[in-house]
């Protein structure tokens, strides 16, 4: 089984900048690709970024340009920067770690709030 820990959630100002980290432990080896999505109040949860093993990332459209998704060294942390945050990123921001076949598992949502 795979844990994930999110953090570095919290209130910004439009146009601000937030960085947020998951560290995967557990049964790590059978990850194959880290992720971050995002669910605002009354949507369904969306896919924000994802990367690959391999470090090849995919985007959704609206954080293209804006948002750059990494993992660490040793595979098992993902970090998402978000810059020139927009009150339409307003939404709780979950982890999410894939193994080849199905989602492994998911972290327990850091919020984040972009408000002046």
């Amino acid at each position: 089984q795979v844990q994930l820990v999110e953090s570095g959630g919290g209130l910004v100002q439009p146009g601000g900048s937030l960085r947020l980290s998951c560290a995967a432990s557990g049964s790590v080896a059978s990850i194959y690709a880290m992720g971050w999505y995002r669910q605002a109040p009354g949507k369904q949860r969306e896919l924000v970024a994802r990367i690959t093993n391999g470090g090849i990332p995919n985007y959704a459209d609206s954080v293209k340009g804006r948002f750059t998704i990494s993992r660490g060294n040793a595979k098992s942390t993902v970090y998402l920067q978000m810059n020139s945050l927009k009150p339409e990123d307003t939404a709780v921001y979950y982890c999410n770690a894939e193994g080849h076949y199905s989602f492994l598992n998911w972290g327990q949502g850091t919020q984040v709030t972009v408000s002046s």
